[in-house]
């Protein structure tokens, strides 16, 4: 009876035990934070850059791996397609034929960047680029996403900084010449008084 009972005593320890370590948050992985421009905008023939990076609490070890995945505009989630991995500073091309020779590693794990090259960025590019990172024990839970729209030059957004820029500057050059013109003025009317007066 008395073994039963220590029996029963140390199978509560033991479960209230595991019991405080699941509910106080002890976790042996954590998700890894990535981040993605939601919308990218490539001129047709040119090379865009599909930018994703990440937050990891791991050191970056030689086992972290970068996947990057495509689907077709108007196809469903299930889709998907592998079309570049990347590990220990080394790249993989997926096996679609449409993405052959044409991604390319931009990223550096150490600098928490997982970006890759798109080269000549064709119109059947158009659709969604999903990015996965693994730094084991951390792993990304959700794939970051970006929606790739392939355009040809006139759809692109004009710069409106560089419109804001060259107008200021150009106002500025207005204003220094007014300035540089009244004050000729000025100083030829005021000799010119000087010299009636000496006569």
């Amino acid at each position: 009876m008395e073994l039963r009972r220590r029996n029963l005593a140390c199978n509560c320890v033991l479960l209230y035990g595991i019991t405080l370590c699941l509910f106080s948050g002890t976790n042996l992985t954590a998700a890894i934070e990535l981040y993605a421009p939601a919308e990218v905008l490539v001129e047709n023939g040119t090379t865009g850059i599909l930018k994703c990076s990440f937050k990891s609490r791991e050191v970056i070890s030689s086992a972290a791996t970068v996947t990057w995945s495509f689907r077709p505009t108007g196809s469903d989630p299930g889709s998907a397609v592998s079309i570049f991995y990347y590990t220990s500073g080394k790249h993989y091309p997926g096996s679609v034929a449409q993405f052959k020779d044409r991604v390319k590693w931009a990223g550096d794990l150490n600098k928490k960047d997982a970006s890759v090259h798109l080269i000549e960025a064709q119109f059947n590019d158009n659709g969604t680029y999903s990015c996965a990172v693994i730094n084991p024990p951390d792993i990304s839970v959700t794939a970051a996403q970006t929606q790739l729209k392939v355009v040809i030059k006139e759809s692109l957004p004009q710069n409106s900084t560089a419109v804001i820029v060259s107008a200021v500057c150009g106002a500025v050059i207005g204003l220094i010449l007014i300035a540089v013109v009244t004050c000729l003025i000025i100083k030829r009317h005021q000799t010119s008084h000087e010299y009636e007066g000496g006569r």
